[in-house]
Formats: structure tokens, sequence, C-alpha cells
């Protein structure tokens, strides 16, 4: 065969790939609804084993690379798993005509939040002064009144803590929470909210509006003082995969402190240093290495995110100086170890980070 008809056959194979992806997404979905009214969970993390295991001894007999097999089972299992949960979402809505208000409902999160309600058949109303006026979309969130039974507090951090501390003199009788970054500047709001009686709690969610999978995702319950407010919310989210974890005000801010503060401080340092070096970008990602690409794609990441929210995040946490220290001195730890040319030095640095990391779960 020449080029153009070994072309035209591999064109073939692609649509017989996409024809039994299609076939398998249907046998998927028939194998959620029998979880679905069986009660079985949907996540079998031994049956992936099982798949994978398999799909591995089959690549090898047939000479294809099992992490090439790998990597393709994996991508076609987690989009299975996010069709089965939005499936399960659905079913098991929990709405019944329940109205909602998302406060800040036109920025990211605020909107994951409400597709995640609507999907569950909650009526549900936005307020934010990106949007414009019409039924249940409100550009001042006072207008929109507190008669739901769930409000939702996704605007800025800056603006979240007066919400909070305004809904405390207009008493709603829902659920209200947060799903601020941090809590310490939302603490006041918060307290005041349940001195008033308010059923209020707080949640982190720890994953990005992107995310469609809630499976091995985080989302943080922080109680404040009512524990059925946070049982309340923890229920919403009982037909997901989500992992559940429960901190109080300050652990929350001191962790975050190291884990959104110290991570996004070292990603912003990098492109800095980059953009600052005076070296041309393309020449860069010529002589780039995995090491490299693998910053690189992070960092591009954190580049593209909000800058005032992310300074939100350092400014606003009472333990961010800490970790921001720690990351100077470290910094200034290495220089001084490569110009002194201490081999030694740098070889322990590297074997107590090593040790550390073996030692994370």
């Amino acid at each position: 065969m020449d080029l153009d008809e070994l072309r035209g056959r591999l064109n073939e194979v692609d649509r017989q790939l996409i024809g039994l992806v299609a076939e398998r997404q249907k046998i998927v979905s028939d194998i959620g609804r029998q979880k679905l009214s069986s009660g079985r969970a949907t996540r079998d993390y031994e049956r992936e084993k099982v798949v994978l295991e398999m799909a591995a001894r089959h690549a090898e007999s047939l000479g294809v690379d099992p992490k090439l097999t790998e990597q393709i089972l994996r991508a076609l299992i987690r989009s299975s798993l996010a069709s089965q949960e939005r499936d399960r979402v659905v079913a098991e809505g929990k709405g019944d005509g329940r109205r909602v208000l998302v406060i800040g409902g036109a920025g990211k999160m605020g909107g994951w939040f409400v597709d995640f309600f609507s999907s569950q058949g909650f009526i549900t109303h936005v307020a934010d002064i990106g949007v414009r006026p019409e039924p249940g979309r409100y550009s001042d969130w006072r207008l929109a009144g507190v008669d739901y039974d769930i409000i939702v507090v996704a605007a800025p951090m800056s603006a979240s803590g007066e919400i909070l501390a305004e809904l405390a003199g207009m008493k709603p009788r829902g659920l209200v929470f947060d799903i601020g970054s941090l809590k310490s500047p939302l603490r006041h709001g918060l307290e005041a909210l349940r001195a008033a009686g308010g059923k209020v709690t707080s949640l982190h969610p720890m994953y990005g509006p992107d995310t469609e999978l809630l499976s091995g995702r985080h989302l943080i319950f922080v109680d404040v003082g009512c524990a059925e407010a946070t049982a309340a919310a923890k229920e919403l989210f009982s037909s997901t995969m989500v992992e559940q974890l429960d901190m109080s005000l300050d652990d929350h801010d001191r962790m975050i402190a190291y884990v959104l503060g110290l991570s996004h401080a070292l990603n912003i340092a990098f492109f800095t240093a980059l953009a600052e070096s005076g070296e041309a970008a393309p020449r860069l990602a010529q002589l780039s290495s995995t090491t490299f690409d693998s910053q690189l794609l992070v960092s591009a990441a954190v580049a593209r995110e909000n800058p005032h929210m992310y300074f939100e995040i350092q400014h606003l946490n009472k333990f961010g100086l800490g970790p921001l220290d720690a990351l100077c001195e470290a910094a200034s730890r290495i220089r001084q170890l490569v110009a002194s040319g201490d081999e030694q030095g740098f070889v322990k640095l590297m074997e107590n980070g090593q040790e550390y990391l073996s030692n994370r779960r």
C-alpha cells in the first residue's frame, strides 16, 4: 500500500476505536444504573485493579506498550466514573424544588455550585455584580432577600466576611455556608451569624471549577459551632465520591498556608525568575527537561488564575508569612551551599527532603 492507502487504513482503525469507546460508554452507563438500583458504590477500586492488570497482560501478548494501555484505560475509567457520578447526583437529587441562592454565582467556583445544585433539582438563584438583573438573577444580593433553603457565599474573601455579618442581621431561615479558601478573614461574620441563631457552617472545596469527577478530591468542612449545619452540608454531597475532611478554623488556615500559600508562592517565584531572566521563552523551550516542563506546566496554570484572589490567599492568612519566610530561607540556604561549594551540605539537604517525602501518604 502507498502512503495514502496506509493513511486511509489508519483512519478506518481510528473510526473503529471511537466506535468501541462509544460501545464501552453505553455498557458503563448500564452498569451505573445497575449500581444505583442495587445501592452499590459508584467506584470499585478492586474491579479497576483487575481491569488494568488484565489489559497490561493482553498488551504484552500483542507487543503493545503496557504503559500506553494503562494511560488509555485510566482515561476511559475516569470518564466513566464522571458520567456515573453525574447520573447518581441527578438520580438522588435532593432539591425537590427547594430554593438556593448563590452569592457570587457568576464567578468560577460560584458557577460550579450553581450547576451542582441545579442538577439535583434545586431552584437556583444567582446574585452577582456581574449579572444582568432578571428573574432569578440579581446584581445586588440584598435584593434577592434571604428566603431560601440554602445560601452559598461564593464571593471574594474580602467581601464574604462582610456578607456573612450582614446576613446575621437578616436572620435567614435556611442553611448558610461560604466556600472561602481562608477562614480567619471570615471568622467574625461566621460567628455573628451563628450567634444570631443562623444555621451556618463553612466549606472549602479543594478542587477547581473545571472539576467533573469528585472521586479522589477533597472537600473540607469547618464546623463553626453549629453541628446541625455541618451535617446538612455534608448530606448535600453524600451522592458524590468526594472525600470529606473535618478541620477547625485555626487548623484550616495554618495548613492552607502551606498547601496553597507556599505552593502558589513557589510557582510565582519560578515564573517571575524566568520572566525577568532576559532569556527568550522559545529558546528555553528548546532546551527544556522533564523537570523543567513539569514545573512550567504547574506554573503556567497558576499564572492563569485570578491574581486578586491569589493575593488574598497570601495576604489575608494570619499564618501566611511563616511558610513564605521558610521558602526564602530555603532558597538562601541552597544559594549559600552552591556558592561555597558545600556538596556534603547540599546532599544532606536533598536526603532530608527524600526522607520527608517518603513518609508522606
